[in-house]
């Protein structure tokens, strides 16, 4: 038998730890080199991690939901072992609980000691709804309870109340499990890790910067007629389209230039001002929040900036993004126009200490020479930390992209 290990990968420096979420084989199954054996979490990304060498999954070390470290031990391999020749009592080895247990335990029918015990996630998901230990069937192997086996327990109808004589425990167990409501049902997920780590970054800028928020109007008029006339000829030239994000990133930068405290970042009782453009695009995925970064945004093309940010957007929704590609950053931007907002006012995304939110671009009512017209307006709102960043550098920094805005001529002449 020649035993592998299969370990964490190694998490960054700013990731003290992570946790596990399902695997994806059972111990006595085979395993090819290179397969995802598990996804694991941390408050950035989600890694994936793959079989070192092929053979017969023998022992999972870290059940699901556990929490660990860089190069930890989770499971093992038999690189010369069959699926059909695995030994049962591997199994037993999954539960962290059941490896603790004595010898004598161990040599029992694993279905036996088995049957019942909840696995760590689902564990977690019972105690936080209140369900009583042994109240929820297992469907896992040898009849363990899996974390869907908790979610399913719990939209399911409940039984009718147990009659006056029913044991006492069983009364105790019926109280504890969650009540239907009828209409009004209620579901108790915990946090993910990165939306835990979301929430810690929002809650950490709201009180240590001094935030304030300064809104301006644009025309989007000239950009539409820009991007209507070269659409064409620009997908085929880049195949890829022409989008908004790319002039609201280059006029940012535009501005940053101009005014480069708001591309600076605080230190202590220092300014850190910034000689380069790093610009984080704000992009939603199914698992919370991510902010990748557009590196040396200033030497980016329009068909780079575009490119890169469907890059990102694909790489978010499938969770693929890597630590690298989230940290650092000088400046960010927030498109909530995406998904219909008018205004906002957003956060800043620390250590930096500005950021430009985008709305929804819409038909308005407009005053230009004396005439109410209609045009096509977007209010653009830019937080920024008032502790280094002055309502005058904030302000003329907002005008100046509003300015790059409405005459994209400026952005090729960098005026």
């Amino acid at each position: 038998m020649a035993i592998i290990e299969v370990k964490v990968p190694q998490l960054s420096e700013s990731v003290a730890e992570a946790t596990m979420l399902q695997w994806k084989k059972k111990p006595g199954e085979a395993v090819a080199a290179d397969e995802i054996l598990i996804e694991i979490e941390t408050d950035k990304v989600v890694l994936e991690v793959p079989a070192p060498s092929a053979g017969v999954l023998v022992e999972l070390v870290v059940g699901d939901g556990g929490t660990v470290v860089s190069d930890q031990v989770i499971a093992r391999i038999d690189t010369d072992g069959k699926a059909a020749a695995a030994a049962p009592a591997a199994a037993v080895a999954a539960a962290p609980a059941a490896a603790a247990a004595p010898a004598a335990a161990a040599a029992a029918p694993a279905s036996a000691s088995m049957a019942g015990v909840a696995m760590p996630a689902a564990a977690k998901l019972m105690a936080d709804a209140g369900m009583a230990a042994g109240s929820v069937a297992g469907t896992g192997k040898d009849g363990r309870v899996t974390k869907g086996d908790v979610l399913a327990a719990a939209a399911a109808p409940k039984a009718a109340p147990a009659p006056a004589a029913a044991p006492k425990a069983a009364l105790q167990q019926v109280a504890a499990a969650p009540i239907s409501l009828g209409e009004r049902p209620e579901q108790r997920v915990p946090m993910t890790r990165l939306r835990a780590r979301v929430a810690e970054r929002l809650l950490q800028s709201q009180s240590t910067n001094a935030i304030l928020t300064t809104f301006n109007e644009v025309n989007m008029a000239p950009v539409m007629a820009m991007r209507s006339k070269f659409q064409d000829s620009f997908t085929k030239e880049h195949g890829c389209k022409l989008g908004f994000m790319s002039f609201f990133v280059k006029a940012a930068v535009h501005a940053l230039k101009k005014f480069p405290v708001l591309n600076a970042s605080v230190d202590g009782n220092d300014i850190v001002y910034h000689g380069y453009f790093d610009i984080g695009i704000a992009v939603g995925s199914p698992r919370g929040l991510v902010v990748p970064i557009l590196r040396n945004a200033d030497q980016m093309s329009f068909a780079d900036i575009e490119k890169k940010i469907a890059e990102f957007g694909k790489k978010a929704a499938e969770g693929k993004l890597g630590i690298e590609e989230m940290t650092g950053g000088t400046f960010s931007i927030s498109n909530g126009g995406t998904f219909g907002s008018m205004m906002s006012t957003p956060i800043i995304n620390p250590p930096q200490s500005a950021i430009l939110g985008v709305h929804a671009t819409k038909d308005r009512a407009v005053v230009e020479n004396g005439q109410i017209v209609i045009r096509p307006i977007n209010y653009l709102a830019m937080s920024y930390d008032h502790r280094i960043i002055d309502g005058r550098e904030a302000v003329l920094g907002l005008v100046a992209m509003k300015d790059a805005l409405e005459d994209p001529a400026r952005l090729l002449f960098n005026i």
